[in-house]
């Protein structure tokens, strides 16, 4: 495994500083969710040249890479393409060029390293064995992993492997954690319906403002009260909306929020308990409530083996003590989940802070260490090739 260790050592310095340039290029062009015409079709043609069967507008936006007999058990990795309607604020020199669009969640990276994984399996064939990279649109929104499920893109795959960045770890450290890895997301919107009136006579009416407060409190200490502390639910409200005047009672008060949920069981109970404790609010103040909970993604669950698989792999590039155990998941959402209802598979954390740190995902300010680049290509590189060997042997 060592030897292996090398030699993609070797193939990548020849390779690295293209994929570094290529990476800034596709962080000054940012695009957004099933927006990603220019970044696939980039992707498409650097596969194409390094030898791999291309499938364009696969999944709308999407591309897919093979290599090798399909009809065999096939191994894959997937990365993600898709930038955020955020205005960059790093002032980096090949900072977005897009006004209001930013990569700020590292997909650029995860790109990048996706590429660069294609161009090492591609020029030295270490195995024989089907590979499949899947380069998949509208992370950001949870759809895109949908999409390309719905064009069979998991289609004899026999395990699967994906990768985040992580501002919490410094470059050169990763995190790993079997089992549950990620929460399970939902996007929740409530409508109170109360009546209006004049707002020197609130006993007229029936206040939504009001109301709609007492939900979000209410809410809040239900989930302290009425549920398992060990089983942890969140509920943020990020929009309230209502009203049309300063001096008239609000007839309709619309929230916009999510729900986090680690608990499978837990989760599919959640929109059947918010719609009672929010109607039984509403009407003990005489209004209605009308309740929509969306699924947006379900938890990411790591299988055990292919997990273990990454960690010694890792262990050829990195010491042991640079690779974190992760001992709680994170409440944050990932739609590779969808993939992994149907497949086994594994996603790790890339530690990409600086000497100087790392602002949080999904910030303005949020600005990676490229070195992190080549530590996540040797890692996926020598997984996958390991990953295929072992299925040759079963």
């Amino acid at each position: 495994m060592k030897d292996l260790g090398k030699q993609i050592e070797i193939s990548l310095r020849e390779i690295l500083p293209d994929l570094i340039e290529l990476r800034r290029h596709f962080h000054a062009h940012p695009e957004l969710s099933g927006q990603e015409y220019q970044t696939a079709a980039l992707v498409a043609g650097e596969l194409r040249q390094s030898g791999w069967e291309v499938k364009e507008a696969f999944g709308r936006t999407g591309v897919v890479a093979e290599i090798g007999d399909q009809s065999e058990p096939v191994v894959g990795l997937r990365v993600d393409m898709d930038a955020l309607p955020i205005e960059e604020r790093t002032g980096l020199d090949y900072s977005s060029s897009r006004q209001g669009l930013m990569h700020a969640c590292g997909h650029d990276l995860h790109t990048c390293i996706g590429l660069g994984v294609a161009k090492i399996l591609a020029k030295n064939r270490f195995t024989s064995s089907p590979i499949r990279i899947i380069f998949q649109p509208a992370e950001e929104i949870a759809q895109g992993a949908n999409w390309m499920k719905a064009e069979k893109v998991l289609d004899g795959l026999q395990a699967l492997f994906g990768v985040h960045v992580y501002p919490d770890l410094p470059f050169g450290k990763i995190g790993i954690r079997s089992g549950t890895f990620t929460s399970a997301a939902a996007e929740l919107e409530i409508d109170i319906v109360g009546d209006g009136g004049h707002g020197a006579r609130p006993h007229e009416g029936i206040d939504s403002i009001w109301i709609a407060a007492k939900v979000i409190s209410g809410l809040q200490e239900s989930i302290s009260r009425r549920l398992d502390a060990l089983k942890p639910v969140v509920i943020s409200f990020g929009k309230i909306s209502g009203g049309n005047a300063f001096n008239v009672i609000a007839e309709r008060v619309k929230l916009l929020g999510t729900v986090r949920c680690l608990d499978s069981k837990l989760y599919e109970n959640l929109p059947q308990w918010i719609e009672e404790i929010v109607t039984n609010i509403a009407s003990t103040y005489g209004a209605k409530a009308n309740i929509n909970f969306r699924l947006i993604a379900p938890p990411v669950y790591n299988d055990p083996e292919l997990t273990n698989l990454v960690s010694n792999c890792a262990k050829n590039f990195i010491n042991e003590k640079d690779i974190v155990y992760l001992e709680n998941p994170s409440l944050g959402a990932e739609d590779f989940a969808f993939f992994l209802q149907d497949v086994p598979g594994t996603m790790f954390r890339l530690g990409v802070a600086g000497e100087k740190g790392c602002a949080p995902l999904h910030s303005g300010y949020f600005s990676l260490d490229e070195r992190s680049l080549e530590l996540g290509i040797k890692i996926l590189s020598q997984t996958i090739i390991m990953s295929t060997k072992s299925f040759k042997k079963n």
